[in-house]
């Protein structure tokens, strides 16, 4: 998804573009706890995106320099993923935002209720509010990194 050089107005701008969308964070923080993954073992992590999902944000992390993908010559084909340093310090900045969410995940998930609740009242229908996550028995990795 890079954009051609120039064309961002700021900093975030440029984040927002390498990390932005459903999966790619969820991505990163899988391959920052797991370190280098094969595509199966990646899709077990980041639950819930298909295959064609997952290997179309890989290639696009892998153009953004994100990503590495190092491919074996072996029959069948071995392919494994990892962050570069780059992502490294992608994952390094999100830390902050990943606090964040941990801190304040109960009371998101009670006001995403309470809208979905009054929006029901009310009678107006949409998508239903995501309220929640797949989240791992395991302490959370900024917290680790911290430590």
């Amino acid at each position: 998804m890079a954009r051609a050089q120039g064309r961002y107005v700021c900093g975030l701008d440029a984040a927002v573009d390498v990390v932005g969308g459903k999966w790619k964070p969820m991505i990163l923080w899988a391959l920052h706890d797991h370190g280098t993954l094969r595509f199966g073992a990646l899709r077990r992590e980041v639950a819930g995106v298909t295959e064609k999902v997952l290997n179309q944000q890989l290639k696009e992390m892998e153009a953004d320099g994100i990503v590495h993908r190092e491919v074996y010559p072996e029959v069948p084909p071995r392919v494994e993923y990892s962050l570069t340093g780059l992502g490294e310090t992608l994952n390094a900045a999100l830390m902050p935002l990943g606090d964040w969410g941990e801190t304040f995940m109960d009371q998101i998930v009670a006001n995403k209720t309470r809208a979905a609740e009054s929006a029901l009242k009310k009678g107006v229908t949409g998508p239903a509010p995501r309220v929640s996550s797949k989240r791992n028995n395991k302490e959370n990795p900024a917290q680790e990194d911290a430590a």
